[in-house]
């Protein structure tokens, strides 16, 4: 099993590419199913999740083409067909690695009429239930079962004798972006129109919409919290770039900010990093803005914050551990809050192995700055905690040994060799 080895203590700088969207690919992936023609995606990162999905595809039929790229570059560019669906099961054995699998139950209901789909997993950050998915579907036409940890779902007949969803309206009672992303692929080919209320309005769900319109559907009040939808009869192919990946670009901001240094964050969108890029100018760090690109600059010591996470425009869920982390260094105690999900502290007993003052109470952590943190064995427990570890790392004395990163491998491309090239001691090993 792979290891992350850090000798920590050198400042980071220089220029640092940021890969396409995790988030965004795993949502925009699923749309290949709602046409018989090619849906060619850019900028696709190289993840384990992309990979994991790209094979799911492949058992419902879809086939994936990947345009070849030399070893040095990063992202990638890939062409799915799925020009006729030979199942519409999404089986255990694969749903179970990887939460975002629900993402094609919409999209084959949509499609076929019927789907099945297993019950998901993931990373264990929480109980994170798909009930807003059925209920959403339910609301614009579909007719649910659920029996033996699978959901099937069923479109209602058509005078022609056709299977298709009939549209609605439905009003998410807690904002939701899985299920807004399902009940927007189901949509779209309804056979009247949608009215999806208190939708999630986070970038990835602009960037699913884009695509899909793109694609030839009719949607309204993209990047509101209220979008109305048109059903059309079919979509077509088309070609779309996957947007940058603004987690993973808050993640390296952190990176030149716990240590001491200055980065350059290539291919960056900075209106979907408001949230984050407010809150490290908070703590005393200097962001400017480039035409597609954000300087980030440590400046003196880092300032404590009081953060709490929220759906989008508010402070990612995805970028609490980083910040935690990064707030280890600050210059006394910052108060962090979790809203969104239960159980997102698993990266706390890690840190303070490595001489973290950090303490918990429910859904809050307060954390006071220490002078120094030191390099220890680890264990990531969930994707952004192993990133919160590897920023430890970084910035600590002596050397950070990272266990499973199968974790990091899901959501960060290439990260010991972006890191490497802006002066980081960082390496990958393999235990056999």
């Amino acid at each position: 099993m792979d290891r992350i080895l850090i000798r920590g203590g050198n400042r980071l700088s220089g220029k640092l590419p940021i890969s396409g969207a995790k988030n965004a690919a795993l949502t925009l992936m699923p749309c290949a199913l709602l046409t018989d023609q090619p849906l060619t995606l850019r900028n696709l990162p190289r993840l384990a999740d992309v990979d994991g999905f790209g094979h799911l595809l492949n058992q419902l039929g879809a086939s994936t083409a990947i345009e070849g790229t030399r070893p040095e570059e990063f992202g990638r560019v890939m062409t799915i067909r799925a020009g006729q669906l030979t199942s519409t099961e999404a089986p255990y054995d694969i749903v179970r690695k990887m939460r975002a699998s629900i993402l094609v139950l919409g999209p084959i209901l949509a499609r076929a009429g019927e789907a099945r789909v297993s019950l998901p997993g993931g990373c264990a950050i929480g109980n994170r239930p798909i009930d807003l998915h059925l209920k959403a579907l339910e609301a614009i036409g579909a007719e649910l079962e659920m029996s033996a940890g699978y959901v099937t779902a069923r479109a209602p007949k058509t005078a022609s004798g056709s299977a298709r969803l009939s549209g609605g309206r439905y009003r998410f009672p807690v904002v939701s972006v899985g299920a807004t992303e399902n009940v927007v692929m189901a949509a779209v080919t309804a056979k009247g129109s949608s009215r999806i209320e208190n939708a999630a309005r986070e970038p990835e769900i602009v960037d699913l919409c884009r695509c899909l319109v793109a694609m030839g559907a009719q949607i309204e009040g993209i990047g509101t919290e209220t979008l109305e939808i048109e059903g059309v009869d079919r979509l077509h192919g088309a070609t779309y770039a996957v947007m940058p990946d603004r987690i993973e670009a808050g993640s390296y901001a952190c990176a030149a900010a716990i240590t001491g240094g200055s980065l350059e964050l290539l291919n960056v969108d900075a209106e979907s990093m408001g949230a984050t890029l407010s809150a490290l100018a908070d703590a005393g760090v200097l962001i400017e803005l480039k035409k597609n690109a954000v300087c980030v600059t440590a400046q003196g010591p880092l300032q404590p914050l009081t953060l709490t996470t929220a759906p989008f425009p508010g402070f990612a869920t995805d970028m609490q551990a980083q910040f935690m982390a990064m707030l280890c260094k600050a210059d006394g105690a910052s108060v962090l809050t979790e809203t969104i999900f239960e159980n997102r502290y698993m990266h706390v007993p890690e840190l303070a192995r490595m001489g973290a003052d950090i303490t918990v109470s429910g859904r809050t952590a307060v954390v006071r700055g220490v002078e120094r943190l030191v390099g220890a064995p680890v264990m990531a427990t969930d994707l952004r905690a192993s990133m919160s570890l590897i920023l430890a790392g970084l910035a600590a004395e002596g050397e950070t040994s990272v266990n499973r990163v199968y974790h990091l491998d899901r959501g960060y491309e290439r990260l010991e060799e972006k890191l490497s090239a802006v002066g980081a001691d960082i390496e990958r090993v393999s235990d056999g």
